[in-house]
């Protein structure tokens, strides 16, 4: 099973190490396009400061942020698993996994970023700012830029099993499994229900979505579950304790009664 996860805007800082090393990464067909889009992003923010943050949408206190993208070639690596924080990956929480589960996700886990494309929890990059949102000068958006070169990589990546997609419609866009994937793709709504009048309410909430999708995945990498099926997978989600219910083009609703 391949899953994919979002980044995060919140990530740690390693005070020493080696800094990345592009023809270590996982995917190394991806390098090229990496390079490139290091090299623009660096280039932008060691150059003019008020319009690199402009382009990467930096509020004033987040103004710090333009240096520590121009110094990203010797910036300490750390491994994508420890960099990434926030509501997600704390629900999801890599360092409490058993060893066997830390494997799993090692294996099948891969983070969408508009900065590298698309990262093993192995990979050691640095932390950065660029979201997919953004639209450099010279390369554009990150989402149409990444899209033909994840697509050369991706389906050999997912083989011929199942693929969890817990991605946000940013990342998503970047790339969709196509053909005979597509119908092995599961994507997955987290919706709080409530009652309003006695009728009952659903709603996506933000933060607990992602809280949510954090402990989905983390249950299903501890359970060791295989699913080879969307239906399969409907039924261990089922088996770990969610109420599931299976939608139209594999989607799967994971209903939840408190916040």
């Amino acid at each position: 099973m391949l899953v994919l996860l979002p980044p995060s805007e919140g990530k740690a800082t390693a005070r020493r190490g080696r800094p990345v090393a592009l023809e270590a990464l996982s995917l190394p067909a991806l390098t090229p396009a990496r390079a490139a889009v290091l090299d623009e992003l660096t280039a932008l923010c060691a150059g003019d400061e008020e319009k690199a943050a402009q382009v990467l949408g930096l509020s004033p206190g987040l103004r710090g942020e333009v240096a520590r993208n121009a110094g990203l070639r010797t910036a300490p690596a750390l491994p994508a698993g420890r960099l990434y924080t926030g509501v997600l990956y704390d629900a999801l929480d890599l360092a409490g996994l058993t060893a066997a589960a830390r494997r799993r996700a090692h294996q099948s886990v891969l983070v969408f970023s508009g900065l590298w494309g698309a990262l093993r929890l192995t990979d050691r990059v640095p932390p950065y700012r660029c979201s997919m949102g953004v639209r450099l000068p010279a390369l554009g958006g990150p989402a149409g830029y990444w899209r033909p070169h994840l697509e050369a990589v991706l389906p050999e990546a997912a083989g011929g099993g199942l693929v969890l997609d817990l991605r946000s419609s940013a990342y998503a866009a970047a790339w969709k499994p196509g053909g005979d994937l597509a119908r092995r793709t599961a994507t997955v709504r987290v919706l709080h229900v409530s009652l309003v009048a006695g009728v009952e309410k659903r709603t996506v909430v933000s933060h607990f979505n992602k809280a949510t999708k954090g402990r989905l995945l983390r249950a299903l990498l501890e359970s060791g579950a295989r699913p080879k099926s969307v239906a399969g997978l409907a039924g261990v989600l089922r088996d770990l304790g969610f109420t599931v219910e299976e939608g139209p083009g594999g989607r799967l609703d994971v209903l939840v009664r408190e916040v």
